[in-house]
C-alpha cells in the first residue's frame, strides 16, 4: 500500500512560472547556475543554489549559504513569486520532451514508508551530498525540489489522471531546453479520496531519480519528529513532497563513460585484453543497439564490443546490468578503476549529450570512451525489489523535473 496525501502547494503565478522554473540543483554547477539566473530575480536557483547570491568562490557548505537559501525562499513568498494554494490538493505534472510524454502525480509521501522499505532505493548516497541537501531543507523548512518516484503502472490511476488533464491547466510553459511543463490541481474532495484509495493498491514506490533529495527529505522529517517529540502519525513532518510516475511512461537514457588513460597499456595490448571477454569489431556507429553490447571510441576508431557468454550471470539482477559487465570486465581488471565513485580517471556522460560528446572528449585528450545501452525500468525495479543497489551512474532520466513549479513549505 502506498500512502499519498494532498497538500497546499506554493505555486508561481501563471505569468512568471516560466521565469521561476529552473533545472534541479544537482545537474548544474554553481557557475552554470550563476550564468543561468543572471538578470532573472525570479529564478528558483536563488533558492536551490543560493551560493549564486554570495561572493563567487564562497564555500558551498558555509552557514551563510544555507541561511541565504532560507531567506530567499521567504522573500519569494513575501513578494508573491510563490503563492500558497487555497486548499489541500493533488497535482498532475505533465512533461513533454519531443515525442515523449510523462504524467506525474504530485503528492506527499510517507517518511515512515521510506523507513520501512516500502519506498525502495536502488542506489547508495554520498554522505557529503546528503548532508548538504539535508541542511538546505531543514533551514528552509521546505521540500523546495520534488522527489522523483515511480510505481508499477495501474490503469485505474492512468484513467483518473487522464480525466483531470481534460481541464484547463494552471500553467502550460516551455522551458529553454524545449520541454513543455503543464500542471493541473485536483481539488475535488471526491477525486482526492479516489486517488488515495487507488494508490492503496500500489504495493511499493521506488526512487527513480534523486536519491539524495529523497534521503534529505526523510531526514528533515526525522529531524522535526525529534524536535516535536513525535507521536502524531499525521504530523506535517511525517510526509515529504514527491512526484509519482507510472513506470511505463518513464524514459531512461544511456549513461556513458570516458577514461583518462589506458593504465600503462599500449592500444594493441588494451584491445587484446578486452578481446578475452568481448567480441571486438570495428563499426560505423558508436551507439549500441542492444543489451550487453558496448560502443568504444579509441584513437579515432569506433568499435562495438559484444559480451561473450559466461562472463556474467544472466539471472543476477546486478551482475547482468551492462554497467556491471563493463565495470567487472574492463574498467576494474584492465583499466584499474576499482571504485568509479572516487577515481578521478573516469568521468560520466549523460545520454542527453549524445555520442558526439564522447568522441569530443577522447579527441580532446581522454584515452577511451564507452557507450552503453540504457538500463531498463524493469531492471531498476527488479534490483530494488531484490534489496540490492546498482553500480554508480547506472541511470539517466530525461526529462528532469523542473524546480520551482510547486513547493511544499512546512507550517509553523
Amino acid at each position: 500500500m502506498a500512502r499519498v496525501k494532498p497538500f497546499k502547494a506554493f505555486l508561481p503565478p501563471k505569468e512568471i512560472a516560466d521565469k521561476i522554473a529552473a533545472p534541479p540543483y544537482d545537474v548544474i554547477s554553481s557557475q552554470e547556475a550563476r550564468d543561468y539566473a543572471k538578470g532573472n530575480e525570479y529564478s528558483f536557483l536563488h533558492i536551490s543554489k543560493p551560493e549564486i547570491d554570495l561572493e563567487k568562490g564562497h564555500p558551498l557548505y558555509d552557514d551563510a549559504v544555507y541561511k541565504k537559501g532560507a531567506d530567499n525562499l521567504k522573500e519569494f513568498v513575501k513578494k508573491g513569486y510563490l503563492k500558497q494554494d487555497d486548499k489541500p490538493s493533488f497535482y498532475i505534472y505533465r512533461q513533454i520532451m519531443g515525442s515523449h510524454a510523462q504524467d506525474g502525480f504530485v503528492c506527499l509521501s510517507s517518511v515512515k514508508e521510506y523507513e520501512e522499505g516500502k519506498i525502495k532505493i536502488h542506489e547508495y548516497t554520498r554522505k557529503d551530498k546528503e548532508d548538504d541537501r539535508t541542511r538546505h531543507v531543514i533551514e528552509q523548512k521546505a521540500n523546495a525540489e520534488p522527489v522523483f518516484l515511480t510505481y508499477r503502472a495501474l490503469k485505474e490511476i492512468d484513467d483518473l489522471v487522464n480525466e483531470e488533464k481534460k481541464k484547463e491547466p494552471l500553467y502550460d510553459i516551455k522551458t529553454d531546453d524545449g520541454i513543455i511543463h503543464q500542471l493541473w490541481a485536483v481539488k475535488d474532495e471526491k477525486k482526492v479520496k479516489e486517488f488515495c484509495n487507488l494508490f492503496e493498491k500500489i504495493p511499493a514506490l521506488y526512487v527513480a531519480d534523486g536519491h539524495h533529495r529523497t534521503a534529505a527529505a526523510v531526514r528533515m522529517g526525522q529531524h522535526f519528529r525529534k524536535i516535536k517529540g513525535g507521536g502524531d502519525p499525521e504530523a506535517e513532518y511525517e510526509f515529504f513532497m514527491a512526484v509519482l510516475f507510472p513506470h511505463n511512461q518513464l524514459q531512461i537514457m544511456d549513461y556513458n563513460r570516458v577514461v583518462k588513460d589506458l593504465n600503462n597499456l599500449t592500444e594493441e595490448q588494451f584491445i587484446k585484453k578486452v578481446s578475452e571477454k568481448f567480441e571486438v569489431k570495428e563499426a560505423s556507429s558508436l551507439k549500441p543497439e542492444k543489451q550487453h553490447s558496448f560502443g568504444m571510441y579509441l584513437n579515432k576508431k569506433i568499435y562495438i564490443l559484444e559480451a561473450k557468454k559466461g562472463i556474467f550471470d544472466e539471472k543476477d539482477p546486478i551482475d547482468s546490468l551492462d554497467v556491471s559487465i563493463l565495470q567487472k570486465n574492463v574498467l576494474a581488471p584492465i583499466l584499474g578503476i576499482e571504485d568509479p565513485r572516487t577515481d578521478k580517471r573516469i568521468d560520466f556522460i549523460g545520454g542527453i549529450r549524445g555520442m558526439g560528446e564522447l568522441i569530443k572528449r577522447v579527441d580532446e585528450g581522454w584515452a577511451v570512451a564507452f557507450a552503453l545501452y540504457p538500463t531498463t525500468l524493469e531492471q531498476l525495479l527488479n534490483v530494488a525489489d531484490a534489496q540490492k543497489v546498482m553500480p554508480p551512474k547506472s541511470t539517466w532520466f530525461e526529462p528532469k523535473l523542473r524546480s520551482g513549479l510547486f513547493v511544499r513549505i512546512l507550517e509553523d
